[in-house]
């Protein structure tokens, strides 16, 4: 069941991940009147913003656009940086909308970050489990032996810190976009048409974090319904 449980949102993922590059793709062609590259419009933002320590970094690879809380960058890849498109401002505006949410402490942003380190811990024991269940593992799990039991509730702990942390990049992450299409739209940064190319493109990556999230809660009730059933019995 985990197995077909991990094809399906890989599938699911694919075909987002597959979705999103096209919609770069095709916005990344559409020039902004205004003409501004995403740079440009980054130091706007946090200038409007009020914020003036955090600092515009150019990045390599496609789509590796994040900000940093803990050096205060926006990094930027290098179409976006460069680019003065429909895309390149969605982008650019919206790892500004972190560095915002950062500067005005907001809840969910703290608290995801507070839950790095457990999510390290967890990913790394998902790791040495699913390599122990590969190797024996699963033998000893359909014995019912303690051993088993105890690798099951860790097992459990450990998606649910997965879990957890998916389910709150969700506003983490549709709130950045808000205030990135809010203040374009205010500030006048892009034209209607360009204001619902960007709109698209921020919708089809934030659903790139849906499909993740819901990733992790099946396998959480995956691996917890197992484990409440050996309680059961």
């Amino acid at each position: 069941m985990i197995i077909i449980i991990g094809v399906v949102f890989m599938i699911l993922g694919m075909i987002v991940s597959g979705r999103l590059k096209s919609k770069f793709a095709e916005y990344s062609q559409i020039r902004l009147r205004n003409g501004m590259s995403g740079a440009e419009i980054a130091q706007r933002m946090l200038h409007d913003n009020g914020i003036y320590d955090v600092r515009i970094i150019q990045v390599d690879g496609q789509l590796t656009d994040h900000y940093n809380p803990l050096d205060k960058t926006v990094n930027l890849s290098y179409d976006v940086y460069h680019g003065t498109s429909a895309a390149s401002a969605a982008v650019a505006a919206h790892e500004c909308g972190h560095a915002v949410q950062h500067a005005v402490a907001y809840a969910p942003l703290k608290m995801r970050s507070s839950l790095v380190p457990a999510v390290n811990v967890a990913t790394n024991v998902m790791n040495f489990a699913n390599m122990f269940l590969m190797f024996g593992g699963i033998y000893m799990l359909s014995r019912g032996s303690a051993f088993g039991n105890m690798l099951l509730l860790v097992l459990v702990l450990a998606n649910a810190a997965l879990a957890i942390f998916s389910l709150i990049t969700l506003p983490v992450e549709y709130d950045a976009s808000n205030r990135a299409l809010k203040w374009m739209e205010a500030r006048a940064i892009v034209t209607t048409g360009e204001h619902d190319m960007a709109k698209d493109a921020l919708k089809w990556a934030a659903l790139t974090y849906v499909v993740a999230a819901a990733g992790a809660v099946a396998n959480l009730l995956y691996y917890l319904s197992i484990f409440l059933g050996r309680r059961d019995d």
